[in-house]
């Protein structure tokens, strides 16, 4: 694993292009203001309310829900910002502001890399679901801008939380990723999904979700380190089984 000092190569980290705490900063703070929107009281509340609703209904309509985290979501950024900020790694991901895309993110790269390190499970997780970074949505409706980077970087890195929880895309594993985030993040929106995601499920998944990935979902979210403050674009090369040891990820078997 390359750990990050000013020696470190972009190339090395898996980056795409250079990489400086000025240009990737900058380029979220363009990205920001290109889509920023501003909400009276009244124009929230209506989101709010209305995006609840179709979330709801359809759990697969991802830009409602993305409405229902930025409109419902502040007082737990604040809490997770406020935890990025208490470690130099953490401190380092809110100063730099990287962001996870096929602009930034060498999948070429992730895929030479060797099984059983992070970034080739996250490479390999891409592939098996047919899933892109490249699909999560710009925020919108956060008026604070470190909030809203910290929306946007979990909202880049949930697939690698999948990847490293070895998690699928399924509606079980979707279930088990959202109780870690709920506890860790305190989202209304990752509990709300974790509680009302899993009345979904067949009979078949209720009962594996009971005995064994929920327990696992509830452990892993209490015990692991917060999985937001991890700089993953330092750690590709990091084997898995050493990241779960440093995380305190006790795998589900």
């Amino acid at each position: 694993m390359c750990v990050y000092d000013q020696t470190c190569s972009s190339t090395s980290l898996g980056f795409s292009g250079s990489f400086t705490t000025a240009s990737t900063s900058k380029a979220f703070l363009e990205d920001y203001a290109k889509h920023h929107i501003s909400l009276s009281p009244l124009q929230r509340l209506l989101l709010t309310m209305g995006s609840a609703v179709i979330s709801l209904a359809n759990p697969y309509r991802g830009d409602m829900i993305a409405c229902l985290g930025e409109t419902t979501g502040k007082n737990a950024l604040v809490h997770c910002h406020r935890i990025l900020k208490s470690t130099a790694e953490g401190q380092r991901i809110l100063e730099q502001k990287p962001r996870v895309n096929t602009s930034t993110v060498d999948l070429s790269y992730l895929k030479d890399l060797p099984p059983g390190t992070v970034g080739r499970t996250y490479r390999d997780f891409l592939d098996n679901n047919n899933v892109s970074p490249d699909d999560r949505m710009p925020v919108q409706y956060i008026d604070d801008i470190e909030l809203a980077y910290v929306m946007q970087r979990y909202r880049e890195v949930h697939d690698i939380f999948h990847a490293v929880l070895l998690m699928p895309t399924t509606m079980l594993g979707e279930v088990s990723v959202k109780w870690v985030e709920g506890l860790q993040m305190h989202l209304p929106m990752c509990i709300s999904a974790a509680i009302f995601g899993s009345s979904r499920l067949r009979p078949r998944q209720r009962q594996l979700y009971t005995k064994h990935y929920l327990p696992w979902a509830i452990n892993t979210g209490k015990k692991a380190k917060f999985l937001l403050g991890v700089y993953y674009e330092e750690r590709w090369e990091q084997s898995l089984e050493d990241f779960h040891k440093e995380m305190n990820i006790m795998r589900l078997v």
